[in-house]
This record gives structure tokens, sequence and C-alpha cells, in this order.
């Protein structure tokens, strides 16, 4: 990391500014977790529902920053192998052959059974040495000399070994390969930990982290970010589609529209054209925002009555309001 990208962590407002510039708006509660973060070199385990920018903050920051992103995405069965390295075995399998077809060579200067043994062993220990060893998302975070962005996405979805395992990871930012020894991070990782809240995390996980709950937005920080993602959008249009989300997180839902289904609803009325909502508009479209058959159908009797307020909403606006 160099001293330029540094001084980028010197405030929450310059946190704030530094990640507008790649369209993430982020709150004063958000960008004062990076902050301590960055210079405390506490990883970040960000909560929330799905949808409302956890794995968006890893890659706008790794924008930010021009550092490389490197991503793991847990699921249920990850182990160590696949999440820190592994042998390449095909590599070793090709020397193993090459050694074969050499054997009398090497044994050819021995003397007895002990010397040879002696050194048939070390190239026992050149098969696991660093040029046969293929490094996962976290051994290729620690190895990135100038730093990185790490990011481990949906941890809850992993089980509590797995968990257990990234507590060296994240306390030290080390790891240690028996075959090799400790490595050490030159610089450690950004660390952002993501979770839907599919379970909860272990005490001493959470121990080793800050812990950052990013909630559904309102209104005006909803605008702020629609406006970030689709600036072509109108702005009335900007203000009916908020007003409408936002009603609609009120009702009984299965699973409420996050600000991820707001942001291609907006996209997808810009293809169509929109200038404002129209009922039939919405209902051709509702599919977009929600993701349940039997959402859409709840939503269907009081449609109507969404679209006129969100209408209603929007009548302050004129051709020069910054909205």
């Amino acid at each position: 990391m160099t001293d330029n990208q540094v001084e980028k962590f010197t405030s929450v407002d310059e946190i704030i500014e530094g990640l507008g510039t790649v369209s993430y708006i982020a709150s004063r509660e958000i960008a004062t977790a990076i902050l301590i973060a960055k210079n405390l070199e506490k990883p970040v385990l960000v909560e929330g529902s799905a949808g409302v920018g956890k794995t968006e903050l890893a890659l706008a920051t790794a924008a930010h920053l021009d550092l490389p992103l490197i991503r793991m995405q847990c699921y249920e069965g990850l182990d160590e192998s696949k999440a820190l390295y592994e042998w390449k075995y095909g590599k070793q399998l090709l020397y193993t052959q090459i050694l074969k077809e050499k054997i009398s060579d090497v044994l050819d200067a021995t003397d007895d059974l002990q010397s040879a043994m002696g050194r048939l062993h070390n190239f026992s220990d050149v098969f696991f040495s660093e040029q046969f060893l293929e490094p996962r998302p976290l051994l290729k975070a620690l190895q990135e000399e100038a730093g990185a962005v790490l990011l481990i996405d949906e941890v809850d979805k992993a089980n509590e070994e797995f968990e257990a395992f990234l507590l060296e990871v994240l306390s030290a930012f080390q790891v240690t390969i028996p075959e090799i020894g400790t490595i050490k991070a030159k610089k450690p990782p950004i660390v952002f930990l993501t979770s839907n809240n599919t379970r909860d995390m272990g005490d001493a996980l959470k121990r080793r982290c800050l812990h950052l709950y990013i909630p559904l937005p309102d209104a005006r920080l909803e605008e702020r970010i629609v406006t970030a993602r689709v600036p072509d959008i109108d702005k009335r249009l900007r203000r009916q589609l908020v007003t409408f989300v936002q009603s609609l997180r009120e009702t009984d839902l299965k699973k409420l529209p996050s600000i991820s289904e707001t942001i291609d609803w907006a996209r997808a009325l810009v293809l169509l054209h929109a200038k404002e909502l129209e009922t039939p508009l919405v209902r051709e479209t509702l599919n977009v925002l929600l993701k349940f058959e039997e959402d859409i159908k709840a939503t269907g009797p009081k449609l109507n009555e969404l679209v006129v307020g969100a209408q209603k909403a929007s009548y302050g606006i004129t051709e020069g309001d910054s909205g």
C-alpha cells in the first residue's frame, strides 16, 4: 500500500468521499468502521439482509484504493485446502517420474544405504516446497506485498470447523503450513467478512472482528444510491420508485426488496424509457423487484394505491430540482 493510499484513510469524511467516486454511497457508520479497521488492522464482519451492499462495500474499497480484490465464496463443506493452499500434484507427479528415470544417477555417488536415504530425503523436501504450492484465496491475500482487500463472502454458510480455522488468519494475519512453516503477511490485507445471518457466528470470531450492520436504507439514502448507480434516471421517476419501494417494505412480504433490487428496477424502467410510474408498467416489471410469486400476488390488490402514493410524493419536483 502506498503512502497516497494510506492518506485516503485519514478521516471518515475522506472515506465517504472516496467511496463516492466509485459510486458507493457510504453512511458515516460504514466509513467509521473502515477507518478503525484499517488503523487497528482488524477484520470487519458485515451483517445485514441480502442485497444491502455488503459485498459491494469490499468491491468499492478495493476499487477506491486500487488494490487487488481477493474473494473467497463460502459454502457448506468448504475446507482448508480450498481456502488456503493445495499442492500441485500434477507437477509433483511429473518430477517424481523424472526422478525415477534418473534414480541411478542420484544414487551413484553414495557409498551406503544411509547416505542413499539421505539424498532421497533431500528430494522429498523439494516436492513440498513453495514451488509446488498452489495458493488459494487466504494465502494469496497474505502474499500480496502491497496489500489487498480480502472478501470472505457469506461466511455464515461455512461450517463451524472452518470458522475456527479462520481464527489464526484473522488474529495474526498469518498461516502455518506444516511442510514449510509460518507465512506472515508483510502488509495485512483489509478483510471483510459478510454474513446474511443464516446462523450465529461464534464468539471467538466476533471478538477478532469489528461488527458492522448495514440496514435497508431510508428514502433519502436510497435516492442518493439510485442517483449514483443509475445517473440517467429521470428525477421524478427516481422519487416515485424509491417512495414505492419504501412503502412496499412496510407490507407483509416473504422477502422485502433490497437496494440491489431497487437499482435493478431503476435500470429496467430506464431501459423501458419510463418517465414516471404507471400501474400497468409497475405490474409488468414487478418481478424485477419481488422474487416470490406469492409476494407479487399479495401486492396486486394494492398496487394502484401504492403507485398513486408514489406519484403524489413527486409532485414538488421540477426539472431544476436536484432531488
